[in-house]
């Protein structure tokens, strides 16, 4: 579905990413384990269009679309929730997870979509005529992954899903997470959290100063030396 080959990104004159080659196939959950800082969400913002890079290519279902701005890229059917939630936080969540319908043909499903968005996050549905800014930080990660579901997306992108997130909000947010994958939605999973990541993943990447270092199954990937050391803690 998505390929990314040898993309070089940079900062000004600042180089970020280096020769970064990933795949991702259709209804797979895929993982990028690394630190802060490792590249992750350049990667991702680069993938969205919000970024130029330097060298290299992205494609998604056979057509190439690097280069192309953002609004493009939703309209191919890619959607990025971004790190840090960057809601609106004194419109309602109704009228946020509405907003995420603007792109392309979602605004016609707009009610089918958004009852089928509460019926998977159901204190959304409680909280519809709150404004965002009152919700807690789960609540609002909760918004941020409806509003993008609201976009009809082929492929999600969810930036660093658990910051901040008590364990047991965690809990529920990923129990979700593997609720679309049974939905068929492909998921690009970037994640601090490795243990989380790897065990709801199918495959997974390791990013180190903006340099995939590692690749392979989920499982392997538990039982790597360097994932065990500087991810796992064990």
């Amino acid at each position: 579905m998505l390929e990314v080959k040898n993309l070089n990104v940079s900062y000004g004159v600042i180089p970020v990413l280096h020769d970064v080659s990933l795949q991702v196939k259709e209804n797979e959950l895929v993982a990028i384990l690394g630190s802060n800082g490792a590249g992750k969400s350049t990667l991702l913002n680069t993938i969205q269009g919000m970024m130029k890079p330097g060298s290299g290519s992205i494609s998604f279902l056979g057509k190439e679309i690097t280069g192309f701005p953002p609004h493009r890229v939703i309209a191919e059917g890619i959607v990025q929730v971004p790190e840090g939630r960057r809601l609106f936080p004194f419109m309602t969540v109704r009228e946020n997870l509405l907003l995420g319908a603007y792109p392309g043909n979602a605004w016609s499903s707009k009610r089918e979509r958004m009852e089928w968005i509460m019926s998977l996050f159901p204190i959304l549905k409680e909280r519809a005529q709150m404004q965002s800014r009152l919700l807690s930080g789960g609540e609002q990660q909760m918004l941020t992954i409806g509003r993008g579901l609201m976009a009809l997306p082929r492929l999600l992108m969810v930036d660093e899903p658990s910051l901040g997130l008590a364990p047991v909000i965690l809990d529920n947010l990923y129990e979700t997470l593997g609720k679309l994958r049974e939905s068929k939605i492909t998921i690009l999973l970037p994640e601090q959290n490795a243990l989380r990541a790897l065990q709801i993943g199918d495959r997974g990447y390791v990013m180190q100063d903006g340099r995939v270092v590692l690749e392979g199954n989920c499982q392997s990937l538990m039982q790597s030396d360097l994932v065990k050391k500087a991810y796992l803690g064990r």
